[in-house]
C-alpha cells in the first residue's frame, strides 16, 4: 500500500445498491480525502410499480447523481436493462475496461449466492475480471494493471451454499444521518417501489417527515450489522470503542485478488486507529 489518496470502487447491480451496502463506508474514505466511484451496472428501468423503461431509467439515473453529489463521489449507471444482466463476454469486458481505467486499490460488490439474478451476475462479473484487469493482450488498448485490487463482498444473509463471513466491520456512526440523507434522494425507491412491494403504506408527505421515517425503517439494519459483527468491531477498533458503535457495514474479502496482510489493513481501511 502507498501513503497516495486511496482509490476505491463499489460495483452494484442498481442504482442504489451501493449506496444501501457501503454509502456509510464511501462518505468515511470521503472524509479522508479518498477517491470514491459506485458503479450501478443496470439502470433501474423496471424498478417500480408505475413507470418504466427510458422515463424511469432516466430519472433513478438523476437519483444516483443527487446522491453523488451528498457524498463526493462519482456515480456511473450502466445502460443494460434491469433484470436483463447476463455475465457475459461483453459485459465482462466493460468491467475489465472500469477497473483498468479507475485503478483502484479496492473493488466492492454483492456475494455471488443472492435473491436478485443481477445481483448474482454483476457478482459474477466482477470475480470473473478480478484476474483479468491484470492480464495483457486483453483489451490491448486499455493498459493491463501491474497489481491486482483486493476484492470485497458487501454484507448479506443467504446462508447457502454459505453464510457471509466479515473480514470487515465499520462503525459508520459518524455519518449515517448522511447516508440516510443519499437513501433520501432514491425518492423513486424507499418512498415509492420498496414501501409497495413491501406493503408498507404509511410513507408521510412533508420532506422531513419522509427523513424521519427513512432513518427509522432503514438504521435497524445498520444497527443489527454492529451487533452481529461485535466480535470483529472489537478484533479492529478494541473492545472500549466497538462498544460506542450502533451502526456498522460489514464486507468481506474475496478470495480473489490480492490478499490484504494484517499490516494492509490498516492503511486500506483508515478507520481504526491503532
Amino acid at each position: 500500500m502507498t501513503e497516495k489518496p486511496l482509490r476505491i470502487m463499489a460495483i452494484g447491480a442498481h442504482p442504489d445498491d451501493c449506496d444501501v451496502k457501503v454509502g456509510g463506508i464511501a462518505l468515511l474514505y470521503r472524509r479522508l480525502g479518498h477517491q470514491v466511484k459506485f458503479v450501478s451496472v443496470t439502470n433501474g428501468d423496471t424498478g417500480h410499480h408505475e413507470m418504466g423503461g427510458g422515463p424511469l431509467a432516466k430519472r433513478r439515473f438523476a437519483e444516483a447523481q443527487a446522491s453523488a453529489e451528498i457524498a463526493g463521489i462519482e456515480y456511473d449507471v450502466l445502460d443494460i436493462h434491469n433484470g436483463s444482466l447476463e455475465p457475459n463476454l461483453k459485459n465482462r469486458w466493460t468491467i475489465v475496461r472500469m477497473i483498468r481505467e479507475f485503478e483502484p486499490d479496492l473493488v466492492i460488490t454483492h456475494r455471488p449466492n443472492d435473491y436478485h439474478p443481477d445481483h448474482r451476475y454483476t457478482s459474477q462479473i466482477v470475480q470473473d475480471s478480478a484476474y483479468t484487469v491484470t492480464v495483457p493482450n486483453v483489451l490491448a488498448l486499455t493498459p493491463h494493471l501491474r497489481y491486482n485490487p483486493v476484492f470485497a463482498y458487501v454484507s448479506d444473509r443467504f446462508k447457502k451454499p454459505c453464510p457471509f463471513t466479515p473480514d470487515i466491520v465499520v462503525g459508520i456512526d459518524d455519518v449515517v444521518d448522511d447516508k440516510v440523507r443519499m437513501l433520501d434522494c432514491h425518492v423513486s425507491q424507499f418512498y415509492e417501489w420498496l414501501p409497495y412491494n413491501q406493503g408498507k403504506d404509511n410513507v408521510p408527505e412533508g420532506p422531513a417527515e419522509r427523513v424521519k421515517w427513512l432513518f427509522e425503517w432503514r438504521t435497524p439494519a445498520f444497527a443489527e450489522e454492529a451487533e452481529k459483527y461485535r466480535d470483529v468491531l472489537e478484533r479492529l477498533y478494541g473492545a472500549e470503542r466497538a462498544a460506542r458503535i450502533k451502526y456498522a457495514e460489514a464486507l468481506e474479502v474475496c478470495e480473489y485478488g490480492a490478499k490484504p496482510a494484517d499490516e494492509d489493513i490498516s492503511t486500506l481501511f483508515p478507520f481504526f486507529g491503532d
